[in-house]
């Protein structure tokens, strides 16, 4: 009989494939393990209410009043005529609608703010709803400084949180509390 040769030394040692098929098949069901746990924890056992969520209804209820009406005067001001020559003139009115509307929305903030939501999640939340309202309203207060000083119609742009437009915070706050008329209105898209 003679005597076999070593395999070569590139030949793959079997118990070493089938050592790393068992790791990667072990991994790949640890991996959906997590996956469907994860969903399962998502759909069936995570909270479903909105972060933004108050518990005084009749607050909400109130400030939802307050915006509409403020939205029906700041309808009132609307000025349709399109600024496709950026004539001085022009956008001097168009900063002065703006800045009537911004009032209008300042009020409408002091009015909602007025009276504090009587749970305490409410009292602790509303004050930094309002503080990003303030800001937006000085950022609308700002773009009008802007056209004034430019005289050209320029794009308006908002302060950010955490690289997430103001606009949609407060949005996402009235949202979460059926207060839909107290998003930021969108009158300052070009």
């Amino acid at each position: 009989m003679a005597p076999q040769d070593p395999p070569p030394a590139d030949t793959p040692d079997p118990a070493r494939i089938a050592a790393r098929r068992f790791a990667a098949g072990a991994l790949m069901l640890v991996g959906i393990a997590a996956f469907a746990t994860f969903w399962a924890w998502a759909l069936f056992f995570a909270s479903k209410e909105a972060v933004n969520k108050i518990d005084d209804v009749a607050w909400a209820a109130r400030a939802e009043q307050i915006c509409i009406e403020a939205d029906a005067a700041r309808l009132e001001l609307v000025d349709l005529r399109p600024i496709t020559e950026a004539v001085p003139e022009l956008v001097l009115e168009r900063a002065d609608i703006v800045d009537r509307a911004t009032d209008i929305l300042d009020r409408m903030v002091d009015d909602i703010v007025a009276v504090a939501p009587a749970d305490p999640k409410g009292r602790a939340i509303v004050p930094a709803w309002e503080a990003d309202y303030r800001t937006y309203l000085q950022d609308r207060r700002n773009y009008t400084a802007t056209l004034r000083a430019a005289g050209e119609n320029s794009a308006f742009y908002e302060s950010q949180v955490d690289g997430i437009p103001i606009s949609e915070r407060i949005a996402t706050f009235a949202g979460d509390n059926e207060m839909a008329a107290c998003a930021p209105p969108f009158d300052l898209t070009r």
